[in-house]
C-alpha cells in the first residue's frame, strides 16, 4: 500500500474519541460550503491536522471568513455554520 507524503500529521484524535484524518477534510476544489465541510476545516485547524495558513490557501477563503466560522462554532456550535441559521446567530 502506498501512502502519499503529507506535511503534518495524517490523523488526530478529537476529545470525543473520534479520529479526524486528512481524508475527512473537504477536497481542494470545494465551492459549495455546507456546515459539515466548514466544521471539518475548523476542527482540522483547531486540533492541528492542518495549519490555518494552509487551510486558507487550499480552500481560497479569507482570514476574516475563517475567523467568523471559528467564532460561530465556539459561541453557538456547528448549527451556527448553516446559511439558513445566519439570521438567528447574527449579532444585532
Amino acid at each position: 500500500m502506498y501512502l502519499k507524503k503529507v506535511d503534518g500529521p495524517r490523523a488526530v484524535s478529537l476529545p470525543d474519541g473520534t479520529v479526524l484524518t486528512q481524508a475527512d477534510l473537504p477536497p481542494k476544489t470545494t465551492r459549495r460550503w455546507v456546515a459539515s465541510r466548514k466544521a471539518a476545516v475548523v476542527r482540522g485547524v483547531a486540533f492541528g491536522l492542518i495549519s490555518q495558513e494552509v487551510a486558507l490557501e487550499r480552500y481560497g477563503i479569507s482570514e476574516e471568513e475563517f475567523v467568523e466560522w471559528v467564532r460561530a462554532v465556539s459561541e453557538h456550535g456547528e448549527e451556527a455554520l448553516k446559511a439558513t441559521a445566519l439570521q438567528k446567530y447574527r449579532q444585532p
